[in-house]
């Protein structure tokens, strides 16, 4: 008696060649790497937030220093800041995994490239501004996060259009954080 081969090669016109379980039912490796793709988008920005919630200004040494600042009459209360950022930080998440999802083309590859950009400079803006209390600089590393994030929302829509849409309320909010830094940063020479 002859048994089934463990594992059948097979062509998937969306995953490339695959090695699919007898009745495995669709749970090819493609459907894994979607899994763990999804992880990785997830853990990069769940990293950016730990390394920013390392410079935070619950620290004391810099809430005497954020304190001493003369800040904006429009600077929402610190309540705000985590609420946002547990809401903006999913949706950046999967809007770079929903890009990575899609067909392998050009546009796709430099969308890649763009996001990556943005949560890079949206990682040096936290230890920029209140670790090394650099608001001039930080306002640069701002004006580099927002250039990078609409780049990578223009990119993005013609790759996958819910995926830019997911952006919105991050450029909205970046936009935002950079009329309070410039504010900040005119009122603190």
């Amino acid at each position: 008696m002859t048994s089934l081969p463990r594992t059948i090669h097979a062509e998937d016109p969306a995953e490339g060649p695959v090695d699919v379980e007898p009745g495995g039912g669709g749970s090819s490796p493609g459907r894994r790497h979607r899994w763990l793709a999804a992880g990785a988008f997830g853990a990069a920005v769940a990293g950016v937030a730990v390394l920013g919630s390392r410079f935070s200004p619950a620290e004391p040494g810099t809430a005497r220093w954020y304190r001493s600042l003369d800040k904006p009459p429009f600077q929402p209360p610190n309540a705000v800041f985590a609420p946002v950022w547990s809401t903006l930080y999913p949706t950046i998440a999967v809007s770079g995994w929903r890009v990575w999802q899609a067909e392998d083309q050009p546009r796709r590859r430099v969308a890649l490239g763009l996001w990556a950009a943005q949560l890079a400079a949206n990682a040096a803006w936290t230890p920029t501004f209140f670790g090394a209390r650099r608001p001039k600089v930080a306002l640069g590393v701002l004006a580099a996060q927002l250039a990078s994030t609409v780049a990578y929302t223009a990119t993005a829509r013609s790759v996958d259009r819910p995926a830019a849409i997911l952006m919105a309320p991050y450029l909205a909010w970046s936009g935002f954080a950079g009329a309070l830094n410039e504010e900040i940063v005119r009122r603190n020479p």
